[in-house]
């Protein structure tokens, strides 16, 4: 009887085990599938090839950073800045361009003062091990001064075609952001999965002290991670640049939050060391099929951030949950 019972119990916890890795493996897969064939009934248009081209383009400049913030965040951190620094970058690429600079050397100079605010708040964060909230807390206030300085506080119109193709061109009728973010993810699976940096971000994300027993540097890879996601998120703000025709310092405000939401709902923990990149596109693909599915039903746009705010809150619920399991 006794071992019956034993053999029962083990049956039990293995099947719950194996309800655990299908949740964690597909759940939110299987969550935005859902919404979709929900939204496919209640709003005739969403299925449209235009509708699902235009989720793809509004959702790709929150992808780029929420790739960025993925990184981050596998490290145990959090980055506030992210849309500061997508402002920064943006007003500095159309300044230089309208100014006659040539618009791949505005470009990359804008998305090269990305990289320079990410560094920086690796350095702070690696160097004086103040809490990554409370350096990028900072920078986001100081970074969006910058772009308030450099503009004059006012939007710079952008006349190159050349810089509006990133973020209004289209090739083979799919818009470029698009591409853009499937290049940004594809590198950055293949540098979590495949390289020694990816493998060293884990470690530290999974117990930061080990890892420095280990031989691996900590500060050095923590400042390498916070640069790409400033990177990144200079690449962002070219691309919002180019859709909008302008450089704006008013750019992503807020849009962080967004970005934090798309990666924990994708299945990363909060605590680091835990999470894929595969699934922050899910995440992502979720926050901007929530914002479309609402625009499309007439949703009031106030209504639609109560829905946001109620996501992030559910985002960072289910992350315990996970924890706790």
């Amino acid at each position: 009887m006794s071992t019956g019972t034993e053999g029962l119990i083990s049956k039990n916890r293995n099947f719950s085990l194996t309800l655990k890795n299908i949740w964690n493996q597909l759940g939110m897969l299987i969550v935005l599938v859902t919404m979709c064939i929900i939204l496919a009934f209640v709003a005739p248009n969403f299925l449209e090839t235009v509708n699902m081209l235009n989720i793809l383009k509004q959702v790709s400049i929150i992808a780029i950073l929420a790739a960025g913030m993925t990184l981050v965040i596998l490290t145990g951190g959090i980055d506030l800045s992210v849309g500061s620094t997508l402002a920064l970058s943006g007003v500095v690429s159309v300044m230089l361009s309208s100014k006659g600079v040539n618009p791949f050397v505005a470009m990359f100079t804008g998305i090269a003062m990305g990289y320079l605010a990410g560094a920086i708040n690796g350095y702070f964060t690696a160097k004086t091990k103040l809490p990554s909230f409370i350096v990028t807390l900072g920078s986001m206030t100081y970074v969006r001064g910058i772009a308030y300085v450099v503009s004059a506080g006012s939007p710079i119109v952008l006349t190159s075609e050349t810089f509006k193709f990133f973020g209004s061109g289209r090739i083979l009728s799919i818009p470029t952001p698009i591409y853009i973010m499937i290049l940004v993810y594809v590198i950055t699976f293949i540098v979590l999965k495949y390289t020694m940096f990816g493998r060293h971000i884990y470690a530290i994300g999974g117990n930061e002290e080990a890892a420095r027993l280990t031989g691996i540097k900590v500060e050095k890879t923590l400042i390498h991670v916070y640069a790409i996601s400033g990177l990144l998120s200079g690449i962002a703000g070219v691309v919002l640049a180019g859709r909008l025709f302008s450089g704006q310092p008013t750019a992503g405000i807020g849009i962080e939050l967004d970005a934090i939401a798309a990666v924990i709902l994708g299945g990363t923990s909060f605590t680091g060391g835990i999470g894929r990149i595969q699934m922050t596109i899910i995440g992502v693909l979720i926050m901007g099929v929530i914002g479309n599915g609402l625009t499309l039903l007439d949703v009031s746009y106030y209504w639609q951030l109560v829905v946001k705010g109620a996501v992030i809150i559910i985002a960072v619920l289910l992350d315990r949950l996970r924890s706790n399991m």
